[in-house]
């Protein structure tokens, strides 16, 4: 048992990551059914966001519903039900979410789909509540930021392979003909999905993952905080929106990317998948680059890591497109973008503060220029966000939990219900789009980043009124 403390048990922590890999496999391929379920249902823009509302909205309602069993047989569920069974029975509910695509295809029945991508999501949730704790409870607290940034790259690679998958199946190999697209051809892939979470269900039933896994006892410090609740601390509750704003910004951008390349220039869906899958290759290409300084201390290496960690990420992409026979030519120039997050990267110093600030500022940047150029210029332009969007979420989540002591765990659980944010500004921005055009409805994910600079200023003062400083702690041996 001792071992436990000392290192990562590997064992038990390789089966556990499948989850994070089904989380961002299915988030990434919504992006490929609402352009299917827009010509397939003849619904506006902002219709076919109700796929992302249905999705992330599920999140925040499961939280509310696992909070409420809790308070209703006066103990956590998940303690209750333990760990393992937490993770199996929230596959399970993902599995019943897609059965639900089987019937919804024969009938031609929009809303039974997002019923279905609801369920699903509901399942994410619970596995959510349990595996980022899980994922810290695997080895020494020390490494557990280190764990879950591996979990996170395995969830980043199932949200760049998912829009290639997923297009492969309904569309086949050919992605230049624009043919008729019938719902019936989404049955088949979700109820093999499906049929992979029920597979894992089992495998992780009968896996050594522990049923309660030992938890960090709180400091004696952190019991004589006079507030009452993680919602008297200001950084939380700005953080929360901070949240909302984010998650909202990172999946709107890519959610309304097909309709701009198919309205505005001219793309067939099928075709649009490899850029989706680029977006979301992005986000995997950032947070290889920011998690490179979990590795070593050593400058010199981690100047290397920093630019070997980002190509070798964008190397996977340009893998995973040869295989599906994509032509890689228009991908390569995409490399000289990838400079510009090493550079953001090294200018931020490890600050999560200054790094909100300097990313923020740079996806504003990408989008303006997304709506002021057109063409291949544009889609890259857009596409960079994904770069700078990365890393937002342990910034955000660093900054808001900061200095809540005790209430760090119920802070981290409002911060999780704000991922709602994700389905809701989708359909702000598909709504607006049809007001003042696909190009220009990017002004809304503009306003997020806004918001996002001003929270990196903001907490800041916060922070250090309360005697928090980052640059302090990270130059003391980070």
């Amino acid at each position: 048992m001792t071992l436990k403390h000392t290192q990562t048990q590997w064992g038990q922590f390789i089966p556990l990551v499948i989850v994070f890999f089904f989380w961002g496999f299915v988030a990434a391929s919504n992006d490929i059914l609402i352009p299917v379920f827009k010509k397939a249902f003849d619904l506006t823009q902002g219709q076919s966001q109700f796929v992302s509302i249905a999705f992330y909205i599920s999140y925040t309602v499961g939280s509310l519903i696992y909070m409420g069993i809790s308070v209703i047989i006066k103990e956590d569920l998940v303690n209750k039900i333990g760990y393992k069974n937490g993770l199996a029975l929230g596959l399970v509910i993902s599995a019943l979410g897609t059965l639900l695509f089987y019937p919804a295809a024969n009938t031609e029945s929009y809303p039974l789909m997002l019923a279905g991508l609801f369920i699903v999501g509901l399942g994410f949730s619970l596995q959510q509540t349990v595996a980022n704790p899980l994922a810290i409870a695997l080895g020494p607290i020390k490494s557990g930021s280190q764990r879950l940034t591996l979990a996170g790259g395995i969830n980043n690679f199932g949200t760049t392979i998912g829009p290639l998958i997923v297009s492969f199946a309904i569309f086949g190999s050919s992605v230049t003909e624009n043919t008729d697209l019938s719902v019936e051809s989404v049955k088949l892939p979700y109820l093999i999905l499906g049929l992979a979470f029920l597979v894992v269900a089992v495998l992780l039933k009968f896996s050594a993952l522990p049923e309660h896994p030992e938890t960090i006892e709180e400091n004696a410090e952190d019991s004589i905080s006079t507030k009452k609740s993680a919602l008297n601390y200001p950084q939380l509750i700005l953080g929360m929106l901070a949240i909302f704003l984010y998650v909202g910004v990172e999946v709107s951008t890519a959610s309304n990317l097909p309709s701009y390349m198919e309205n505005n220039l001219g793309y067939t869906i099928g075709a649009i998948a490899p850029y989706i899958s680029l977006y979301w290759a992005s986000l995997m290409i950032g947070r290889w680059t920011g998690a490179v300084e979990a590795f070593t201390d050593d400058l010199n290496i981690l100047n290397i890591l920093r630019f070997v960690a980002p190509y070798l990420a964008f190397g996977v992409f340009l893998g995973v497109n040869a295989i599906a026979n994509h032509d890689l030519t228009p991908f390569y120039i995409y490399g000289v973008v990838i400079l510009v997050l090493i550079a953001a990267d090294m200018a931020s110093k490890g600050n999560p503060a200054r790094m909100l600030l300097i990313f923020s500022g740079l996806g504003i940047l990408a989008l303006m220029t997304g709506m002021l150029t057109t063409g291949i210029i544009s889609v890259y332009a857009f596409t960079s966000v994904g770069l700078f969007c990365s890393t937002l979420w342990p910034c955000i989540f660093t900054l808001a939990v900061s200095g809540l002591g005790k209430h760090t765990s119920q802070g981290s659980s409002f911060l999780i219900m704000m991922i709602c944010g994700g389905g809701i500004i989708s359909w702000l921005q598909g709504f607006v789009s049809e007001n003042i055009g696909i190009q220009n409805s990017y002004i809304v994910g503009v306003l997020c980043f806004s918001y996002l600079i001003f929270y990196a200023w903001k907490v800041s003062g916060i922070l250090r009124h309360q005697g928090i400083n980052f640059d302090k702690k990270i130059s003391g041996g980070h």
